[in-house]
């Protein structure tokens, strides 16, 4: 997405240190985004974002839908875009809010992690 500088893949929204694929825990999977607001509204990425997934499962940890907020703008954007997502859904969605605190990057083999299983599929 233009504007996208950067995506990592890692665990977020937790309690414990140093969480991994195997270890998880209390985290959830998450993906860090860093971006150019001047080249692309932070409206527009969680927009994308209501677009790659449906939050009607609702979880405790691992696959949960979650946003992990910056500041309060950010949060209330948030918060009105899935608003309104839910209110033209037919069913029930489940997404928390919560301050970004800590994220902690996923093993080298869950980055880039589409790209990667691409070139594997075309090896075989």
């Amino acid at each position: 997405m233009k504007g996208v500088a950067r995506c990592v893949v890692g665990y977020s929204g937790g309690k414990q240190l140093s969480p991994t694929y195997r270890n998880i825990l209390d985290f959830t999977e998450a993906l860090l985004i860093e971006y150019d607001p001047s080249e692309v509204a932070y409206e527009d990425l969680v927009v994308s974002w209501t677009q790659m997934h449906h939050p009607s499962y609702r979880s405790k940890t691992q696959y949960r839908s979650a946003i992990w907020y910056m500041n309060e703008e950010q949060k209330e954007v948030a918060q009105k875009l899935i608003k309104g997502w839910e209110d033209s859904s037919r069913e029930a969605l489940h997404t928390n809010f919560e301050p970004a605190l800590v994220f902690y990057k996923a093993e080298e083999y869950h980055q880039n992690f589409m790209q990667k299983k691409i070139k594997f599929s075309h090896c075989s």
